[in-house]
């Protein structure tokens, strides 16, 4: 008789959540080793920098603290129970027009999600804009006010935490809010207000126009640039994969990956391959997929 082989579940942890047993996943798919052990590092300062995980084959996978990373187990996830209640928020000073007003009232728009719950709990600490787990914390907050909860007021609120934050040239914490400006914008355009969608399209674009001192270099990130442009990884091969073996955290999962990519397309005005009314086809295509899938995900 063949050994039925235990399930795998596929979820996102951060970095410091990472534990024996899970194992890390590749962007086709593969997984790692097992992690066996998993310590922290501090950097000269000490705080926490670096997750350091070592691997059943002898390897180790160096992960920048507060990251979030995607993992396979047999063991399903468990959810944080970090929950903010109504009273808890009611201690909270929540000055209109401050963003811990902004989460506060997030917080009683949903008090029934427990990602809502657990994402304004951590910002209502007060929002340290030059932190980039506080900065990945406001995009994923306002990914699921928008794409799981379709509440697009919450969520345009939300994203107008960051979106004025200029480019500083830090890539690491550039990319978040460059996925909140792709959201705000594409919720401005949607509700017919095509000048600010196209303010806030020209502010995610500010990576592509801002000077490089070294010409070669200048070059190649065009280059680059273009070809994220003209020849975009929507992850079709991952999500057909996934379909096939009728693995829904895994299609989820790299669904959201396409939607991102879809957003960060349309909001920087198309490319030579796909113009913006196909992308526009397709994002809400994506966006009824997810949501049926997480109604499914979510069914007892």
């Amino acid at each position: 008789m063949t050994e039925q082989q235990p399930q795998t579940y596929v979820h996102n942890v951060k970095a410091e959540a990472v534990e024996p047993g899970h194992m890390f996943l590749r962007r086709r798919g593969k997984q790692s080793a097992a992690v066996v052990s998993s310590a922290v590092e501090k950097d000269d300062f000490g705080s926490p920098a670096l997750v350091i995980a070592k691997l059943a084959d002898g390897t180790q996978v160096r992960i920048a603290h507060g990251s979030s990373i995607r993992v396979a187990s047999t063991r399903p996830f468990q959810k944080a129970p970090t929950v903010l209640t109504n009273s808890d928020l009611e201690l909270i000073p929540a000055e209109e027009g401050t963003p811990e007003a902004v989460i506060v009232g997030t917080a009683r728009a949903h008090p029934k999600d427990i990602r809502v719950q657990r994402l304004a709990a951590r910002l209502s600490k007060g929002l340290n804009t030059k932190a980039g787990s506080n900065l990945q914390d406001v995009r994923d907050l306002a990914h699921r006010l928008f794409v799981d909860l379709a509440d697009e007021d919450n969520a345009l609120h939300v994203c107008r935490l960051v979106t004025d934050l200029p480019f500083d040239g830090n890539f690491g914490r550039w990319k978040w809010i460059q996925s909140t400006l792709a959201i705000a914008a594409y919720i401005t355009h949607e509700a017919g207000d095509i000048e600010e969608s196209q303010r806030l399209g020209d502010a995610m674009r500010a990576p592509d126009e801002a000077e490089e001192e070294d010409p070669l270099r200048a070059k190649m990130n065009a280059v680059v640039r273009q070809r994220q442009l003209n020849e975009p990884n929507l992850y079709d091969s991952e999500i057909h994969r996934a379909m096939a073996s009728g693995d829904q955290s895994a299609e989820h999962e790299w669904r959201v990956e396409r939607l991102s990519t879809l957003m960060y397309l349309r909001t920087h005005g198309g490319s030579e391959t796909l113009e913006p009314a196909e992308l526009d086809r397709r994002i809400a295509n994506e966006l009824v997929a997810i949501r049926a899938l997480n109604g499914k995900l979510t069914a007892p």
